[in-house]
């Protein structure tokens, strides 16, 4: 199985469906900064990190302990997939809620500096978000055990419903349009991340009653949300999508955070603004939480 050739293809898809629609160039939103953070971030991860990634983790298992490659290539597929879905896709949940942080939202602020959805936002992120991202060490990891027979499959079926959490396509209303669709939809958006679930992830006003700061933070399952309390469904979509209070920054400074600093906004500053606006949050962590 071809799985990078079927990724590809499921995005271009996407990427048609949104270009034809007139919502992929997103021409009276986009500037030029975006084109360059997506252009390299995109470029990076799939050229080199998630490949380097898994050379190292393969060198590292070869070299201090060789003897226990394909140990697990015997569990069979239910047992594999659960790994999968526990040690990647969870362990993604903590790392985007980590992320959130005010320490770490340097790493993750490109992801949500675009003013728009696309399917263009999906590897928006900070060089190094993806290089330390725990659960893609985890992968690599499970893939030199022996899982590697079920990873293509799996990593499939995640990025087909990431595509479409990310895309501008509200693929989801179809699922509420007719009663009889109506208990499929309550149970799929609460599964699995929906582009009316994830749009609230980035949107930029609280107020909106859509926007979810702290929450929604799955990546393919929004089933850890549900269980982790951080859950917001609406089955709307926000006003507007970007980052509230916090000043504009360069490209290097979103790709290339820490060895090059933000804006002199510290996440400080970001709170008392928010605080004289009464949003009525929990300051500390809110007003810096934005995610993918």
């Amino acid at each position: 199985m071809n799985e990078k050739l079927i990724i590809m293809s499921i995005f271009i898809g996407f990427a048609l469906l949104e270009f034809i629609s007139g919502r992929f160039l997103n021409r009276d939103k986009s500037k030029k900064k975006d084109a360059i953070i997506e252009s390299i971030s995109t470029t990076a991860i799939l050229v080199l990190t998630v490949p380097g990634i898994i050379w190292a983790t393969n060198w590292i298992g070869q070299t201090f302990f060789s003897e226990l490659k394909n140990t697990w290539s015997d569990l069979g597929w239910p047992m594999m997939l659960l790994m999968f879905i526990f040690f990647d896709d969870m362990v993604q949940y903590w790392w985007h809620r980590t992320c959130h942080k005010p320490l770490l939202y340097g790493l993750h602020r490109a992801h949500h500096s675009a003013n728009y959805m696309s399917v263009r936002v999906v590897y928006r992120n900070n060089l190094f978000f993806y290089m330390i991202m725990p659960n893609l060490w985890i992968t690599g990891f499970l893939i030199y055990f022996g899982l590697f027979e079920v990873y293509p499959y799996y990593l499939v079926a995640k990025m087909l419903v990431i595509f479409g959490a990310h895309s501008s396509l509200p693929w989801d209303r179809v699922l509420h349009s007719k009663p009889w669709l109506s208990p499929i939809g309550w149970l799929v958006e609460r599964t699995i991340s929906t582009p009316s679930t994830h749009h609230a992830h980035h949107g930029m006003h609280i107020e909106d009653g859509v926007t979810n700061y702290k929450g929604n933070y799955g990546n393919m399952l929004f089933i850890w949300d549900v269980i982790f309390g951080t859950a917001h469904i609406t089955r709307k979509y926000p006003d507007a999508y970007g980052i509230e209070n916090l000043e504009e920054s360069s490209w290097q400074q979103e790709l290339f955070w820490p060895l090059v600093s933000t804006t002199s906004n510290s996440m400080d500053d970001v709170a008392d603004a928010s605080m004289d606006e009464s949003l009525g949050l929990n300051l500390d962590e809110q007003n810096v939480s934005k995610a993918e």
